[in-house]
């Protein structure tokens, strides 16, 4: 890595710390677009008592914010953590071009962020579960999907 990425990084890893202090989680992350930053937060699960604050999804809902898009391409993600299940999953739905990482998932998992549980039950069947999942009136709500897909000016993402 170059000096310039060294920099982002280090970033991400201050306001990891930094939340810390503030009553979050300590993680931070760091959105750049052409070599500049767009938007730098960390985790506010706790703060903001929204359980989707975590420092990837806050970076990216102001790097959108910043460059009024819903899509981040061009851009690059350095998060002082690997990203969890949720924000890897917004990492790809916002075009994120590249994602840089400090600590992985096995050292968060080491101090009690432990997502694993998540992939594994991602993989069962709905009925095997541990939050009960029941799928019904689809064929109501499939509608909403046909009008969707014959909408010809449709902002597709």
């Amino acid at each position: 890595m170059n000096e310039l990425q060294k920099g982002f990084m280090r970033k991400a890893i201050e306001l990891s710390r930094e939340s810390i202090s503030n009553g979050g989680g300590p993680f931070g992350a760091v959105i750049v677009k052409e070599g500049k930053i767009i938007s730098s937060t960390s985790n506010s699960v706790t703060i903001d008592k929204d359980p989707t604050a975590h420092a990837e999804i806050n970076a990216i809902r102001a790097a959108c914010k910043a460059i009024d898009s819903n899509e981040l391409i061009g851009c690059e993600i350095y998060s002082s953590c690997e990203p969890c299940p949720m924000c890897l999953g917004a990492i790809y739905w916002s075009r994120i071009d590249k994602l840089y990482f400090a600590n992985t998932k096995k050292d968060a998992a080491n101090i009690g962020f432990d997502d694993s549980f998540i992939y594994e039950e991602i993989e069962k069947p709905i009925e095997h579960r541990s939050i009960k999942t029941i799928q019904f009136l689809g064929d109501e709500a499939i509608i909403a999907f046909q009008e969707w897909d014959e909408k010809l000016d449709k902002t597709e993402y």
